[in-house]
């Protein structure tokens, strides 16, 4: 064969030069390399902490940081209740919160600050409901349920999308969670709703706030907790008020009876001491001072825009991940829509997908639990009602390093876990 390589059986085969010869064996060890399962990662992240709440502590954190923190005193004492206040005033001033809300520290973390405004404010007006996921669901129940408001309207959606938020009618009052902690997505901002509304917004924003542009003036009641965003610890929640919602906690007796932690007028005026430090029941000053710690360290990383970057840096890093990755995708389809914080995954390669449910749940779990062993990853699962796959809390205190160093991590559990299904 000189000249190049030919073929003794011309009609079946097409002549072949020595380059094309070179080039085809090129491409079928590039096809080689590129289906070989990926070797186990060496690097693993510095800190694997990726739970969506309670969250991994802010970068440097230590014991040491909470030094400070003064034991065995009351919540009563002058210093104590200074601290409290010190909570508030930095939390409202690191926000941009208008200086005519008000802003209270409150018992049972977010879950407690929702419920104690729901079970005060609602029932003078009709109440349009949002949800997405699994929290707001709760908040469906709480209305229709336990509040047993009749003139309730729910408007639902799927693990990874949105209700149509245009149906909100705002001369009702209207509940939404303003980011789906369980599915990935959140609302793209507040345009949605108008500044002359005659109804209140109570919106649960405890995985949003400090890490999303929460709009303010749009908002009349808005609830979070510390674990969130933040990284701190648990049972406490925080409560804002716009003007508005005061007045209606003024004017308003739902005639229901009320538990004394969710109790927040005296004497029909609102009890401004628990918006100044004076809680309504025994906090914890541990978690106060890591509150402390966490809102110092936001502070010094640039204050809300220097937060809202490292979360969308975190995002960022996932999102070219999954735009190279065929085995995974993200739950919310829409960017307009997709978080940054709590940043859920699903799993479409056709070996999962063709699984029943039951073993889909228990591949997702095993990857979890993989990464969980090897060190590399803690607390990943999907939320226990939410589709299995996977999440990662992507909120200002995860370092963007970790996510990249925890990326090859997931695409080894996967292939282990495939490979252990055949």
């Amino acid at each position: 064969m000189r000249g190049g390589l030919e073929s003794r059986e011309p009609h079946c085969f097409l002549p072949l030069t020595r380059a094309k010869v070179i080039g085809h064996i090129s491409l079928l060890l590039f096809h080689r390399v590129a289906i070989r399962p990926p070797m186990k990662p060496t690097t693993k992240p510095k800190n694997p902490c990726f739970s969506s709440g309670p969250c991994a502590k802010r970068p440097g954190w230590s014991l040491e940081a909470l030094s400070d923190f003064p034991a065995g005193r009351s919540h009563r004492s002058k210093l104590c209740k200074a601290k409290l206040e010190e909570v508030i005033t930095r939390s409202k001033s690191i926000l941009s919160m208008p200086e005519d809300y008000l802003l209270g520290i409150v018992p049972a973390s977010d879950t407690g600050a929702i419920e104690m405004a729901m079970w005060s404010m609602l029932g003078p007006r009709g109440v349009d409901v949002f949800a997405w996921e699994s929290f707001g669901m709760g908040w469906v129940t709480d209305i229709q349920k336990q509040l047993r408001i009749e003139d309730a309207r729910v408007f639902t959606a799927e693990y990874g999308e949105l209700p149509d938020l245009s149906a909100a009618d705002f001369s009702r009052d209207i509940v939404f969670t303003w980011n789906g902690t369980t599915s990935g997505a959140c609302v793209p901002d507040g345009d949605w709703i108008p500044d002359d509304r005659m109804g209140l917004t109570f919106c649960d924003a405890t995985s949003g706030v400090f890490a999303m542009e929460v709009p303010w003036k749009k908002l009349d009641v808005v609830t979070w907790s510390w674990q969130k965003v933040l990284g701190g610890e648990a049972a406490h929640g925080m409560l804002a008020l716009s003007p508005r919602a005061v007045e209606r906690l003024e004017t308003y007796s739902s005639g229901r009876p009320l538990p004394k932690i969710f109790r927040m007028v005296k004497g029909g005026k609102i009890d401004k001491g628990i918006f100044e430090g004076s809680t309504i029941n025994t906090p914890s000053m541990l978690a106060t001072e890591d509150a402390l710690d966490s809102l110092r360290w936001a502070e010094s990383v640039g204050g809300l825009p220097g937060l809202i970057n490292r979360s969308k840096a975190n995002l960022a890093a996932i999102a070219s991940w999954v735009e190279r990755t065929e085995w995974v995708d993200f739950l919310a389809g829409d960017p307009a829509t997709r978080s940054s914080t709590s940043i859920c995954l699903k799993i479409v390669d056709p070996w999962f997908t063709s699984l029943p449910a039951e073993k889909r749940a228990k591949a997702a779990k095993r990857i979890g639990a993989i990464l969980d062993t090897e060190g590399a990853a803690h607390d990943i699962n999907s939320y226990k009602d939410a589709p299995p796959g996977i999440r990662v809390w992507g909120g200002a205190t995860v370092e963007t390093s970790d996510i990249e160093a925890l990326l090859p991590w997931l695409d080894w559990a996967f292939e282990e876990v495939k490979k252990e299904a055949v």
